[in-house]
């Protein structure tokens, strides 16, 4: 399904540059007629990383910029002249990135915070020139080294949404309209399923300057964390929601039963969902009575705070604030900060358009998955607090 907007899924192909060459040069001049080695040392190639950007709510700026690459070093030359070093190329990507390696599937790392840097890719080292090779008894040498390497792969970039709380029910529940009705956001609303076909976010206002992020996602079907409808492509960007609030309509046949529909999709799709904070939002009140709402109530879930609410009429939105408000600031519901080690738990599901569209390209489809002991051996990745690159190689000399 083409979306020329929303874009949470790229893949792109990153390499970084490769160092210069050492320069072999001997200093002979009019007056210093053996003025032995003074060849430069090369410089080191760019670096590529990835860098967390507030700025941006997609991945729609890198649909079409497929190919990321980073500066080659330039070579040493004479009087010890140091090569000049590759340009560091930094990709932005919304905050809650997840990087991917495409040929095995491995992750790599997680961009969940604005300003946060990862090394993606090192540069080549630059060579060292023969005047770093002299000694007393070879006064001359007639060698120097070439420069490394560069590095290069091919990077899935998959985005989930980092909200406060996440809306969660079926096609036509109400999701959309609710969302409209507590924030400013404006999702498309119309009387049929699928309406929403991309995820939403809105700012929720509560009391004293205070406020939460809701996250509406298109609706969930039986069988969404199988592949059915839309539910597979969408249900990531829930993982990271602190709260989840449950929205079933009123006029539906068995409220528990579509609930317990709802919590069996999310409990296939990442066991790990269900640990989450969960309410109950009854929605479309306005049709029902006093009476009906009394009899419903016995048999709604008793494990979970339930609230009954209409959008259209705003009845039950300030009950319903107050209840999202205690649950995100209750002691067991604390947010806590986004680290790597957050995100290692990845299921077959989850990486299952990773080995379509390595079957596609002719390989076995089969994905590899890492565990949180064997990070180490992911690769050269380096977490840096500032912009600039710190490593010790590549200094100007």
């Amino acid at each position: 399904m083409a979306n020329s907007n929303f874009v949470d899924y790229v893949k792109i192909y990153c390499r970084s540059g490769k160092g210069g060459r050492g320069s072999m040069h001997l200093r002979h001049v009019k007056y210093q007629p053996n003025g032995g080695p003074d060849g430069g040392d090369g410089g080191r190639g760019g670096n590529v990383y990835l860098r967390g950007n507030h700025n941006y709510w997609t991945l729609l700026h890198l649909r079409y910029e497929r190919h990321i690459r980073a500066g080659h070093g330039g070579n040493g030359s004479r009087d010890c002249c140091h090569g000049t070093d590759g340009k560091d190329v930094y990709i932005d990507v919304p905050c809650g990135t997840v990087a991917y390696n495409a040929d095995t599937g491995k992750y790599i790392c997680d961009v969940a915070r604005d300003g946060q840097v990862v090394m993606l890719l090192k540069g080549g080292r630059g060579g060292l020139g023969n005047y770093q090779f002299r000694t007393a008894t070879n006064q001359a040498p007639r060698f120097a080294q070439p420069g490394e390497p560069m590095q290069e792969m091919t990077v899935i970039l998959e985005l989930k949404l980092l909200a406060d709380v996440g809306l969660v029910g079926f096609p036509n529940a109400g999701k959309s309209t609710l969302l409209s009705a507590l924030s400013s956001a404006r999702p498309k609303i119309a009387n049929y399923p699928f309406t929403t076909l991309e995820p939403s976010l809105g700012i929720v206002e509560y009391r004293d300057r205070q406020s939460f992020v809701m996250a509406d996602i298109p609706g969930i079907i039986e069988g969404a964390s199988e592949g059915r409808g839309l539910g597979l492509r969408f249900l990531r960007h829930i993982e990271r929601n602190s709260l989840l609030l449950f929205m079933v309509p009123g006029d539906t046949d068995d409220i528990r039963r579509e609930y317990e529909i709802l919590l069996g999709e999310l409990r296939n799709f990442n066991p790990e969902m269900l640990d989450k904070h969960r309410v109950l939002a009854v929605t479309k009140a306005d049709l029902l009575d006093d009476e009906l709402v009394e009899m419903l109530r016995e048999t709604v879930p008793t494990d979970i705070p339930v609230v009954f609410i209409s959008a259209v009429t705003g009845y039950g939105l300030g009950e319903l604030k107050d209840i999202l408000w205690q649950e995100l600031n209750s002691e067991s519901n604390k947010l806590k900060e986004i680290t790597a080690e957050d995100t290692l738990v990845h299921r077959d599901k989850d990486m299952g358009a990773f080995a379509a569209e390595l079957a596609a390209e002719g390989e076995d489809g089969e994905i590899e998955f890492v565990d949180a002991e064997d990070i180490e051996d992911i690769g050269d990745i380096e977490y840096i607090d500032d912009y600039e690159y710190e490593g010790e190689e590549g200094g100007n000399a």
